[in-house]
């Protein structure tokens, strides 16, 4: 099977910038037998952040913001189904790749909070080592 029958779902966690415009600060992509995950540094001058969620602050991010478009381009070049969850979410990966994000929601998919998380963070310089690095979501052959 080639990685154009697989569906892959795209995940990330964002602020609202200067100009309430969506600032990525963490980026994950997700599909059978793979996990990505992309923390990106700020794109300017902003006030340090550090995220409730994941525990991840702007100092842990090693990806250039500028970089965003092609890293994420990338990542999902050889899955035909991208998803992601939330209308919000869609539209802005849709806007920023030109290619349609399909989203969980329309197939009354479960939130994301309840999907199964695996993977935790370990890393010592995170004042929430327990917390969830990343989500991996179960994706059945029918999607949800």
């Amino acid at each position: 099977m080639s990685t154009a029958d697989l569906e892959v779902v795209r995940n990330f966690e964002f602020l609202r910038g200067r100009q309430n415009e969506i600032v990525v600060k963490g980026l994950s992509v997700t599909a059978k037998n793979m996990v990505d995950s992309f923390p990106l540094s700020r794109p300017y001058s902003m006030t340090s952040h550090g995220s409730y969620e994941n525990g991840l602050n702007w100092e842990d991010g090693h990806i250039a913001y500028h970089d965003l478009y092609t890293v994420l381009s990338e990542a999902v070049a050889g899955f035909a189904h991208l998803f992601s969850y939330g209308v919000t979410k869609c539209k802005f990966l849709t806007d920023l790749q030109g290619r349609p994000i399909l989203n969980l929601q329309d197939f009354n998919c479960p939130q994301p909070t309840t999907f199964n998380h695996r993977i935790r963070c370990s890393l010592s310089c995170h004042k929430f080592q327990t917390s969830i690095a990343q989500r991996k979501p179960r994706i059945p052959s029918t999607i949800c």
